[in-house]
């Protein structure tokens, strides 16, 4: 057992093995930090403890003087996110264009949604850009595809020891390194204590397992006539299996064996009775009870925050940033708005994801990482090696992972926490140490090629399917199952 401590509270999980031998192999090989002793108060004791000289660093990897130029795609800052990520953001390549004054920058931001897709679609047309930040569901399927140059942290300056054990898997592909991570991150579970009192509920506890949050749904909608909780289901967007999966590897479901320690990805667990039973929650608050928005179908996060504010939904998973999304939104609000919305943040309360019938509790390890192209895929077929290592330096940096992750995840670069920037989001940043202390409980998603397909498409397109009606549970699972068994085709 773990014990972690929240706000005094003690809070007892069991850790899976995979995590457990991640963490203990992380420390084994010389980390910067002791992950085995993760905790709010360990990574409190280290914030703030050592200085680093980011452009001193980067000098090292690509000279500052350096002549060049740089095409460069990225998520970037939109709808849902905290206006101070945006400050960073905008800082970053301030920074960065004064720091490297020669190097010519041509960066595009995109949405979650439109990345992918239009990163695909750039590919087929040899008019990609030099180097990319994408989502950590997405750097497998191109690696396997032969469109990434192979890139370790070492290319550009640091160790592999660096960063999370999960993160480096995640940029793995037959042995190859061909990424960077630059921010990590988990969820936690948020509720209104307010809302709680009201429905008769505990208002200091989250509720303990996912069967208790379908009974808190229904009890909330029942008596006070709103939505229990925010369900997400919509198709092709990356809120849907970021909210799924750590319901679906509670129940002790899975895609694959992917929450095990040494995952082998040779069966297919979509139909699992445990996975069924995962599914039947959603469907039991859709459906059954109807506890959640009914828009949850279309609704992505940003949809439910405002719900959240106005007092008209009770529970949601999202990250430590939406406590800050709120006080932005309130400032958008007037007249007696402005006091409901002041009551909801006084009331936010932030807590560990609930855990499965048998105690286990997950959430997915999330985060982004910066690959290289191959040339021949990139617009003019050329590569400014130097220029997108200096990038992928200050973006993979102790300072900037952190900055770059200030409101909303965690930095790549575990030398990051040891920072005063990290200090100063402990003491600014409410709830930040309670997300920041699910990251044992993180899974990766499958690294596999696939696994853009199957999170985005045929995981949701699983929940639509279940909560319209058009399938009942089982078969929902079931097809989502032979689909991805079609989708690996030989691999299984």
């Amino acid at each position: 057992m773990t014990r972690i401590s929240l706000g005094g509270a003690v809070v007892r999980g069991t850790l899976s093995t995979a995590l457990t031998l991640s963490l203990m192999s992380a420390s084994a090989l010389g980390a910067p930090v002791d992950l085995s002793k993760w905790s709010p108060e360990y990574v409190r004791s280290i914030a703030g403890t050592q200085e680093f000289d980011t452009a001193g660093d980067c000098a090292k990897v690509t000279p500052l003087d350096y002549k060049g130029r740089l095409t460069f795609w990225y998520q970037g800052v939109f709808e849902g996110d905290p206006d101070l990520l945006r400050q960073y953001y905008k800082e970053f390549f301030e920074t960065f264009r004064k720091t490297y004054p020669n190097i010519q920058l041509e960066e595009q931001a995109l949405t979650y949604n439109d990345l992918l897709d239009k990163f695909r679609t750039a590919l087929l047309g040899n008019a990609a850009p030099m180097a990319v930040r994408l989502q950590i569901l997405g750097g497998t399927e191109f690696a396997a595809k032969g469109y990434l140059q192979p890139l370790k942290p070492e290319d550009v300056g640091y160790s592999t020891e660096d960063f999370w054990p999960g993160a480096m898997k995640a940029v793995t592909w037959e042995g190859v390194t061909y990424g960077v991570p630059t921010n990590n991150e988990t969820m936690a579970f948020i509720w209104n204590a307010d809302i709680f009192k009201r429905a008769g509920l505990d208002p200091d506890k989250a509720p303990a397992t996912w069967d208790d949050v379908v009974k808190y749904s229904k009890q909330i909608h029942d008596k006070l006539g709103i939505a229990g909780y925010g369900l997400v289901a919509r198709k092709n967007a990356g809120n849907t299996p970021y909210r799924f999966m750590p319901q679906l590897w509670a129940y002790g479901g899975g895609v694959f064996d992917e929450a095990t320690a040494s995952p082998t990805y040779k069966q297919v667990e979509l139909d699992s009775p445990q996975s069924k039973a995962a599914l039947q929650a959603s469907y039991d608050m859709y459906v059954r009870d109807k506890s959640v928005p009914v828009s949850a179908l279309t609704n992505q996060q940003a949809d439910n925050q405002p719900l959240f504010l106005a007092g008209q939904l009770a529970m949601m998973v999202s990250h430590p940033s939406d406590y800050n999304v709120m006080l932005d939104l309130q400032k958008k609000t007037t007249g007696s708005d402005k006091d409901k919305a002041q009551t909801v943040i006084d009331n936010m309360r932030y807590g560990l994801i609930p855990t499965g019938p048998d105690g286990k509790r997950a959430v997915v390890f999330g985060g982004s990482n910066i690959h290289i192209l191959k040339p021949e895929y990139v617009e003019g077929g050329k590569v400014d090696e130097p220029a997108a290592k200096a990038l992928g330096c200050m973006w993979a940096s102790p300072e900037w992972s952190l900055k770059m992750a200030y409101a909303g995840s965690n930095p790549g670069n575990l030398n990051g926490f040891k920072t005063k920037w990290m200090k100063e989001r402990l003491d600014s940043i409410k709830f930040l140490d309670v997300t920041t202390s699910m990251l044992p409980y993180g899974i990766p998603f499958p690294a596999l090629p696939q696994s853009p397909e199957i999170m985005n498409i045929i995981v949701p397109d699983m929940l639509q399917n279940a909560l319209t009606g058009a399938m009942t549970v089982d078969q929902a699972a079931d097809d989502a199952a032979k689909r991805v068994k079609e989708l690996m085709g030989g691999g299984l």
